[in-house]
């Protein structure tokens, strides 16, 4: 049995909220020092309760938990300002990655490095940067830390650099493996230059190349570890650029 705890003043998001029973939530956070944390906040759908409008998503707050189970008792959440309301485009691309990080980490798994990424992520949405970039880093940023990102700048079988001139595949959970000349890609590994891989691992989408090439080779990568299972705020996404 979980040993019971009590965490106060902890910097946090809210990720994802459902009811449950007549008056209560379910709130998936996501901590900087606790990762992603389960919790019950009782009351918080009565009129009068003091949660009420506070449990918002793409908000700073500090909250107070309790609890050894696998689901906590919130027991206060404050908010702390600072951050504007996503809106539009931004919005939806802010459930993405709320998405990103409810199916794709584990609960009480820290990661303080992506808190923080995620916290940029979120000011740069608000502050009406290009949209394409900034997942692409996010999406990198998660399957680093993650452990699920294989090297960009490396090549898999021969541990040489990545040669700009040459294209490659990008073969998941090893790598990229220089491609023939003479040979089309095949199958679900993801075809790349060796300038998108090099301009990934540096951060640097201004290329329309990178970009584009990036798109794939991200989507096929989190696609694997999502074991095939779509994400909703994709579908959502692919809707809207459709109409």
């Amino acid at each position: 049995m979980s040993q019971k705890q009590r965490i106060e003043q902890q910097p946090a998001w809210v990720l994802h909220t459902y009811p449950w029973r007549e008056t209560s939530l379910i709130v998936e956070v996501f901590s900087r020092d606790h990762g992603r944390v389960a919790m019950v906040a009782k009351g918080a759908r009565r009129p009068q309760s003091t949660l009420r409008g506070v449990l918002m998503a793409f908000q700073p707050l500090l909250v107070d938990w309790s609890g050894g189970g696998e689901v906590k008792t919130l027991v206060r959440a404050e908010w702390q300002g600072g951050q504007p309301l996503l809106t539009g485009r931004a919005l939806l691309c802010g459930y993405y990655l709320n998405e990103l990080l409810v199916r794709l980490t584990a609960r009480e798994d820290p990661h303080p490095a992506l808190f923080a990424d995620y916290a940029q992520a979120l000011r740069e949405l608000a502050a009406g940067a290009p949209l394409a970039p900034l997942l692409r880093r996010f999406e990198l940023a998660l399957l680093h830390e993650l452990g699920y990102g294989a090297g960009l700048d490396t090549e898999a079988d021969s541990g040489e650099p990545v040669q700009p001139g040459r294209n490659y595949l990008y073969i998941i959970e090893r790598g990229p493996v220089p491609l023939p000349d003479d040979l089309p890609p095949t199958g679900d590994a993801p075809a790349i230059s060796g300038r998108s891989l090099l301009a990934m691992a540096q951060g640097d989408f201004s290329a329309a190349e990178t970009l584009a090439q990036s798109k794939t080779l991200l989507r096929a990568v989190i696609n694997h570890y999502l074991g095939g299972q779509p994400l909703q705020s994709r579908r959502v996404l692919k809707e809207l650029q459709e109409l």
